[in-house]
């Protein structure tokens, strides 16, 4: 049987899509070369323009290491339909089910945290607005232990130690706490009802997920938990004590799947007939300074940003990339966490596959053409 058309999207040939075919073939070789160079144990990589997805393609290794330097004595190879833990790319569907909610009076964006969840108000944090904990502007620092046995009780505790932007997996901890509240409902029901259910973006959700690319060997000291080879199950050792379900990391998804998210934004939130958000709301996310969405990254992004390009990075390897300038978008998704995480992080090849892609609209001098 072949595949099922993805949501919103029409595989095609570059041309049709307005893009250079030499470009996304360098981009394809890039991807190719990673997992040789080191940087990740596998890669998927998706790319389109308009309704069509141009690029599919997949290198290197789902499952590659057992353990810290020993090979799986029957490695698996990445297929395009491999999921992988996406890391902080949930913050995005995070952000995305906050606005929908929004739209629906369920949350409103300047009310207090406090206002929907009463603990979080200790220590100083009466004053704390939703939109706030969207833009990272709340105060909070960057993370707390959760993972040496702390409930979400250490975080109503937490005074704000931060001025100005600090980007912190606690503001997403936060806003999943106002989204149940609110709609007394868990985050991973509101994703699919909100996103996933309607975009049919049926390899996406929360794990255990059978099948995935492989993580980590997790261990002390250069980890903050002992747990072995992760496959299928989040990576983040904050999400792993928490249940799993959080609103900063834990879903797993395709690159098929985000990027039919993706189109479902370029196109103002509507994609066959099928409505996720408005047209105001997608606005919310993407425009400067975004909620959730970062704004024009080049270390990420790279000759992408410039002109309102929005996305997102992950700790695993993963990364996201829509432009409406040019109605493009990247889905980059990576192992560079197999079979250990590197000493420092090297974003160089996402910014790289962003730039192939800028490059192929402006050497494709064509808009997406039907008839092509």
């Amino acid at each position: 049987m072949p595949p099922v058309a993805p949501r919103g999207l029409t595989p095609g040939p570059p041309r049709r899509a307005g893009l250079d075919a030499a470009e996304l073939a360098a981009l394809a070789g890039d991807v190719d070369a990673l997992p040789g160079r080191g940087w990740c144990g596998g890669a998927v990589v998706a790319a389109g323009r308009g309704p069509y997805l141009a690029l599919e393609h997949a290198a290197g290794w789902a499952l590659r290491w057992t353990a810290a330097g020993t090979e799986a004595e029957h490695p698996e190879p990445v297929r395009t339909d491999t999921p992988f833990d996406l890391a902080s790319l949930t913050k995005l569907c995070t952000a995305i089910v906050a606005v929908r909610r929004a739209e629906r009076g369920a949350v409103a964006l300047d009310r207090e945290v406090a206002a929907y969840v009463p603990e979080f108000a200790a220590a100083g944090k009466e004053r704390v607005t939703v939109r706030q904990l969207l833009t990272h502007t709340s105060g909070l620092r960057a993370e707390l232990p959760f993972h040496d046995g702390h409930g979400l009780e250490l975080l109503w505790r937490e005074p704000l130690t931060e001025s100005g932007r600090c980007y912190s997996d606690l503001n997403f901890l936060a806003l999943q706490a106002v989204l149940e509240r609110a709609t007394g409902q868990r985050l991973d029901a509101l994703v699919r009802a909100d996103i996933t259910g309607p975009l049919g973006m049926t390899a996406t959700g929360f794990g255990p997920v059978p099948g995935a690319a492989a993580t980590e060997d997790q261990r002390r000291p250069r980890a903050k938990a002992d747990r072995g080879m992760l496959r299928g199950t989040v990576h983040d050792e904050n999400a792993h004590a928490l249940g799993g379900v959080t609103g900063h990391a834990g879903l797993f998804a395709t690159a098929r799947d985000l990027a039919v998210l993706c189109r479902a934004l370029l196109a103002g939130g509507e994609v066959d007939g099928v409505r996720v958000l408005s047209p105001a709301s997608v606005a919310l996310l993407l425009d400067a300074p975004g909620l959730g969405f970062a704004v024009d990254q080049p270390w990420f992004m790279g000759e992408l940003a410039g002109r309102g390009a929005a996305g997102h990075t992950g700790f695993t390897g993963t990364s996201l990339v829509l432009d409406r300038a040019t109605d493009t978008f990247l889905v980059l998704l990576a192992t560079t966490v197999h079979p250990v995480r590197p000493r420092s992080a090297d974003s160089r090849p996402r910014a790289a596959a962003a730039t192939r892609l800028h490059r192929a609209v402006l050497r494709a001098g064509r808009a997406p053409d039907a008839s092509a």
